[in-house]
Order: C-alpha cells, then structure tokens, then sequence
C-alpha cells in the first residue's frame, strides 16, 4: 500500500450536520490488481455518492459517481462495502468497523430518500390522481382562508405576548420577595418559549400551503392526461365500431364478390403484406448497444415502442375490430365473494400433527383458500407471456433468461397466500382453455393421492409446450411448515427444441404457534437446456433478520455449456427480475467462506418480468391475483370431475363454511370407501393368482423420461376431443 494510503488509518469521516443530506470522509478504493486499495475522498450529496483523489479537487475533477437509487449495497466483511448500480461496482474499504458502519448507515438513508424522490417525479410523469380540478382548488381555497385565520390568530398571540412579556418586566422592576421574583422569571421564560412556538406554527402552515399548491399542480396535470387518454380512448372504440358496422354491413350486401374476385393477385399482396407484419413484429425486441467514447460503460437502447406503434399502424383494420368485440364477448370475473371473519386457532388443531405429512392431516375448510392444488398448479401461468416472447427469441441464452423469469415468476402469487389449497381427490382434474385469448390449453389431473401427485400439461400455439408432475412433500415442524415439491418441470420450444428443465425450491409458512403467518422461498434451482448444455444457476436466499440483503432476494448466472458466464439475473421472486449482459469478468478477493469471487462488469439491465399489481380489494378475497379470481369461474362444458364442480370449495367461496366442512367430511369418506374397495379387488386377485392392474389415471400414463431418466406421468391426449364431443362417460364419479 502506498504512503498515502498508510497514513489515513486515523482519518476519520466527516459527521454530517444535524437534517443535513450530505456525507463527507476518506475510504479506501479498490482500483486495480497492481495498485489495490487506493485513498480517494468520498462525499454523499443528494443520493449520489461521487469520489475524489483529494479535498481539492472537488473544485474541479469528479472521478466517478453512483446513483444510489438504483444501486445495491453489500458489505463483505467487518471493513469492505461494496456498491454496485447497473454496470458500475465500487469496492470501499474503511478503516476500523466502526466508521464502516456510519457509512453504511448514511448510504442506506440516502438510497432510501432517493427512492422516494424518484417515486414522487414518475408520479409527476405517470399521472394517477382521480381528484377534480373544481374540488382541488375548493380545497386550496379553504386552506388558505384557514392560513389568514391562523396569520391573523399569530398576530394576536405576538401582539398580547408582547404585552405580556413588558408586564412581566415591570413586575421584576418591583420590589418583592425573592421567591415571587423567581415566579415571575419563569413565567417570562414561558411566555418567550409560547411566542417562539406560535411563529414556528404559522411557519410550517406555510410550508404546508406551499406543499399543497405544488401537489394541486400535479394533480391538475393528471386530471388534464386522465381526460386526453379518455378522449382519447373513446374516439378509438367509436372508429372501431364504425369500421367493424361498415365492414359487417359490405360483406352482407356482396358476398359473391368476395368469392368470385381474382384470387392470385389478392394472395401475393396478403403474403408480402404479411410477411412484413411478421418482420415487424420479430424486431419488436431488437436492441442496439453503443459505447460511449472514452467509458467503460455501455448504453443500451430498446427499440420496443416505436416498432410497436408502427406495426399497429400496418395492421389490418379488421383484425383489430375483430379483436375489439372478442375483448368484449369476454368478461371474466374480477371478484368473488369477501372472506368472513371466522376465527380459528391453528395452534390447537395441529399441535399434535408435528412431523406428519401436511395431506394426512385433517384440516378444517378454515384454513383453506377455494381453490385446488390443481388451481394452484395452473397459476404457473400467470406470466405465460415470457414464454411466448422466449419462443421468438433467436438467442438460446437470451432465451434463458425468460425462461429463468418465468420460473421465478411462480411464486409472485404466494407472497401472502398463507392459506392452504384444497386437497385434490384421486381422479380430479381441471382445465384452462385459454386458447382463443391467449393461444394456450392446460390441463391438471391428480394422478395419485398417497403420496400426492399432480400431473400437468399446457400446449401453446404461440411456440411452446410445457409440462410437469409435481408430488408435494410437506413436515410441520413446530414453528413452521415446510413444503417440498417433488419432480421435474419440463419446457420445450417447437422451432428451435430446445429443452428446458427445472425443479421447484422449498416454500416455509413461519409463525404457526403465534404471530401472523408469513411465507418464504428457498433454495436453488437449476435449468438445463439440454440440446444445448446451456445453465442457469438461481439461488433463493432464505430471509433472515441479521442480513442486509433485499428480501426474498434472487440471483443467477446463466452460462454457456463450457462454463463461460454471459448474463447476470437479480431481482426479487415477488416483484420483478432483470438481466445484465456480462461484458469482462475478473476474479475478486475471497468471500467469507474463503472463495475466491467472480467480479463481473455488465451492461445496464433489463427488465424481463415485473408482478402484475393485485386486484382491488385483494386483502379480502384471499389476495388473489387477477388470474386466480377466474380459476373457479363456472364455465359450460368442462369435465364432471373439473374443481370448478367441487361442492366443498363452491360452497366456502360463497362463505358458507360449516356447510363446507360438512360437504369435505363426505368427500373424503367417498374417496377412503372406493380405496377400500380398490384394496379388496386387488387382496381378491391375489388369493385367486390373477394380476390387478390397479388405478390409471385417465388423461396421463406413466413413462420413462428420455431426457432425465425419471418415471413420471405424461399426457396422452384425448381430454379436449372429448370435451369437442361432449362425452364424459369415462370419467369417474368423485364428488
């Protein structure tokens, strides 16, 4: 280390002045492997942390600065701090733990006014307010009526306190006891304090007028941008219902035109027409990268949006009529039912249950949400469009990426699903025929019932199938439920087959004795491409109260079959996750276990999955997302062993819980009389020598997986054409 690096070991951090926002002090920096740790003058100012090779050169020389917004605060050991923001990543070391510790503490409280400074500007950008003008400045007008009264109540106070204060004088001039001159000092003293406080109060009601006015213009911004898009949007469905009436109303008055006109010319125009669309749509994702002259970092810039405005600008009128009154023809529904305020301790009922399997114990509909484990397992779905967008990806490892996002994405609906899914019963199915909104059909059947298994399998027309079998292993400990799923997910895509699998990672439901219950995620997961031997390694690191890390916090490496890593994941499983693109990697100093780490520089991010916000009202149905609340939607002409057609769940999603309970005892004892039958049947084939096939699921048969090796449950067709026919005579009679 050099000599000036050497003598700041006494150097301490400037304190910060009381309120202020600024942050000043010496910290050694990491430069490189011939110089190591270089002394440079760091100072916090405004949520940027920038850095100097001395005092004085902030007159003149910045050498780098960080926007701790977006950035990411590590510390390694007792002295380092690592700070890393999009491509950039400082290594600081201070010099006792001690002034580490006030660093830390001052960056964390300037990230977090940062992050709340650029919340108020995108509200400035992206206007929500529903307020009216009229009532705004109604408002602003009583506001400063009641300032004048408060103006006029402090000019009172300081006129009578004055006076008060020159009684209070010419009383001390008095000749009186010496007690009764100490009195009178102290109510002067009080009088003064009373006349400081009253103009400390007109003061902040000022600020707080100047505040409300900068907000009304906001606000009025909004409401203007909220009647142009409704303007807007209006003038838009009136043009398209004038176009689909006028397009309706051509085809009736000729349709032998459309027959008889020459077919050749027509179809080349269409092909060439369309062909264009389909090269418009495939640079929707196209990304240009430019490096800026004399910078390590790189700029990424996307052109998404204009491609997009310019391929809705080619499309065919009609098409977008036709996708205008499908939209139309099609309402979901967007609530169920409120939860009722039933209370029930779980303590009690589970107390005796530790180290049992979660399917074998008998559990009340109150600690259920309506909704299978089958419903469950179909939410998967939720993001299906990252795989739609993976299916046109070019790039395996582009590709790997979505297809690592959707992965995670799965379990963005659990973060305050606490309650318990119903158990399937041996035979039940269900399906999600998304097909002509979404261009995919799944289906779910319970193929086993001890030890519980779900097979599942969704075909896309939009390039893709996946499939799984999925057996739920669950211990209640005690304190705390472990859930783990058990068996592999698998994910091919039809134009280039590649070949994608995955496992999930153990979920814990906390607090089962006391408190209110909370869910976590844990563990690693692997994805293997394997036609091309690409990975992804994501980690799900458990939560605990001694880390500084993000909750619920994710990260990956997605690597080439040698090994070689080229994109960096991050993100959170119940909020988002982003991609950087690995441009130089170095080996750094050792972590805590004594491992060497990979320093990694990347390009700036990439958003590939953010949650969908939670419907309105979601903290009373369940938290449900948009997709669940469709799940146990009746539809026409499903299965008679669909969920949907479930008695015990119906009636608990319409809150009749003890009719529920009642209806789930009957059930279960349906289901254990048909087993007991099924284990005479095969007792009887074995005393008279005979083989007993036994249960078969009835949509999916049991193979050997090429690709894994497993045994596991694949889907063997024949479900959506006998949904065509209507014809369910094969299905068994479980409820």
């Amino acid at each position: 280390m050099s000599e000036q690096g050497k003598g700041s070991a006494s150097a301490s951090v400037a304190a910060p002045a009381p309120g202020s926002d600024t942050y000043k002090g010496w910290l050694f920096k990491w430069t490189n492997y011939l110089k190591g740790y270089q002394r440079r003058w760091f100072v916090l100012s405004n949520g940027l942390l920038s850095y100097y090779r001395t005092q004085a050169e902030m007159a003149h020389t910045c050498r780098g600065t960080i926007n701790l917004a977006t950035a990411h605060i590590d510390t390694e050991d007792a002295c380092n701090i690592v700070l890393s923001s999009g491509g950039r990543t400082y290594h600081l070391k201070a010099s006792t733990e001690v002034e580490r510790q006030r660093w830390v503490t001052a960056l964390e409280l300037a990230k977090a006014k940062a992050i709340r400074m650029m919340n108020d500007q995108s509200g400035d950008e992206e206007p929500t307010s529903q307020s009216d003008r009229s009532e705004i400045q109604g408002t602003l007008k009583i506001l400063i009526s009641k300032l004048d009264d408060l103006s006029t109540c402090n000019d009172l106070i300081a006129k009578h306190g004055a006076a008060l204060q020159r009684s209070l004088s010419e009383l001390e001039g008095l000749k009186v006891p010496v007690e009764g001159g100490e009195k009178i000092k102290a109510v002067n003293e009080r009088a003064t304090l009373f006349r400081i406080t009253s103009n400390a109060m007109i003061n902040a009601c000022r600020d707080f007028l100047d505040l409300a006015e900068t907000h009304s213009r906001r606000w009025q911004r909004a409401l203007q941008y909220e009647r142009e898009q409704r303007t807007h949007l209006e003038e838009t469905i009136e043009q398209l219902a004038k176009q689909h009436n006028s397009l309706e109303r051509a085809w009736r008055e000729a349709p032998t035109l459309v027959s008889s006109a020459p077919s050749a010319p027509t179809t080349n125009k269409g092909s060439e027409r369309s062909r264009k669309e389909e090269a418009s749509d495939e640079d929707e994702d196209t990304e240009y990268f430019d490096a800026m002259e004399d910078s390590p970092a790189f700029i990424t810039v996307t052109a998404s949006e204009s491609t997009q405005h310019r391929s809705v600008s080619h499309r065919n009128p009609c098409s977008l009529c036709s996708l205008f009154m499908y939209s139309l023809k099609i309402q979901r529904r967007s609530h169920i039912p409120d939860k009722p305020n039933y209370s029930l301790n779980l303590w009690s009922i589970m107390k005796n249950c530790i180290g049992k399997e979660l399917s074998k114990i008998p559990m009340p509909v109150n600690f259920n949400e309506p909704l299978s484990m089958l419903q469950r397992l179909t939410e998967d779905l939720e993001y299906h469009e990252l795989l739609d967008k993976a299916a046109r990806c070019d790039s395996s490892l582009e590709q790997m990426c979505l297809v690592a996002a959707f992965s995670v994405s799965s379990y963005s609906t659990t973060v305050h699903r606490t309650a318990k899914p119903f158990n399937p019963l041996l035979g039940e199915t269900y399906e999600l025929d998304r097909l002509e909104e979404f261009g995919y059909r799944s289906l779910c059947e319970q193929v086993s019932h001890h030890p519980p298994a779900a097979a599942h399998h969704v075909i896309s027309q939009r390039g893709w199938t996946l499939w799984q079998e999925i057996t739920i292993a669950s211990k209640f400990r005690g304190k705390y439920l472990s859930i783990m799923p058990l068996g592999a997910i698998h994910l091919q895509f039809h134009a280039s087959g590649n070949h994608y699998v995955w496992r999930k990672v153990t979920s814990t439901v906390h607090n089962i004795i006391v408190g209110k219950l909370w869910i976590d995620q844990s563990g690693d997961i692997e994805i293997v491409n394997h036609r091309t031997k690409e990975t992804c390694q994501l980690k799900f690191s458990p939560y605990s109260y001694f880390s500084r890390d993000v909750p619920r916090k994710v990260t990956g490496v997605v690597a080439d079959s040698g090994g070689q890593a080229h994109y960096i994941l991050s993100g959170t499983w119940d909020e988002k996750m982003e991609s950087a693109k690995i441009v130089q990697s170095s080996r750094g100093g050792s972590g805590s276990e004594g491992k060497q780490k990979m320093v990694y520089q990347t390009l700036s991010p990439k958003l590939l999955w953010k949650k969908y916000p939670l419907p309105e009202n979601a903290e009373n149905m369940y938290y449900f997302s948009a997709l669940a609340l469709t799940l146990n939607e009746l539809e026409d002409g499903v299965a008679t062993t669909d969920s949907r057609l479930r008695p015990d769940q119906r009636l608990m999603e319409d809150g009749r819980w003890d009719e529920a309970n009642s209806e789930k005892q009957r059930l279960e004892e349906k289901q254990r009389a048909v087993r007991r039958r099924r284990e005479a049947e095969a007792s009887d084939a074995l005393d008279e020598g005979r083989e007993y096939e036994g249960y078969q699921p009835l949509w999916f048969y049991q193979r050997r997986d090429s690709v894994t090796g497993e045994t596991s449950f694949v889907y063997k067709g024949g479900y959506w054409e006998a949904k065509e026919r209507q014809d369910w005579s094969l299905c068994p009679d479980i409820f």
